[in-house]
């Protein structure tokens, strides 16, 4: 089983991520997610977490969105956490707007790793200690630490 602190890293957690609105903060982590990527650019992946937003928003609550989506020649997941300087609406289904956006891509065929990854965050962000860490963590480092040690169980 894949986990998340093996596809998740530091340079791709960050705290004090400019906020703006859904397609600028989506628009920042396809950047950062293309640069360790080769073979995709960020162009193409901020509109594939777009388009899974026009499907449904992916702000689920609590100050929290996990926008996930597949990408065509990935060969391993890879997740990005920011924790924003401003929320932003996410057009979460509880109205608030989201400050924690931790996002998932997938390779196009890993249906039942998606799902276990998706689980896996949501466990993790369905916490409401676990979130007020990850609010007060005072810098990236931080911030992953507390990711690795949510699934640890620490």
């Amino acid at each position: 089983m894949i986990k998340l602190e093996n596809i998740l890293t530091p340079g791709r957690t960050q705290t004090g991520a400019p906020g703006g609105s859904k397609a600028a903060v989506l628009e920042r982590i396809a950047e950062l997610a293309a640069q360790e990527l080769p073979g995709h650019d960020a162009a193409h992946i901020h509109e594939c977490l777009m388009a899974r937003e026009r499907l449904g928003s992916t702000g689920f609550g609590n100050g929290i969105a996990i926008p996930h989506c597949r990408l065509a020649g990935l060969q391993q997941p890879l997740c990005v956490l920011f924790h924003l300087q401003q929320p932003v609406d996410f057009d979460s289904l509880d109205g608030a707007p989201v400050d924690l956006v931790f996002v998932l891509l997938v390779p196009e065929a890993a249906t039942e790793q998606h799902l276990t990854l998706l689980r896996q965050i949501a466990g993790i962000l369905d916490r409401a200690d676990i979130r007020d860490r990850l609010r007060k963590a005072k810098d990236s480092q931080a911030l992953y630490q507390i990711v690795v040690e949510a699934q640890s169980g620490h």
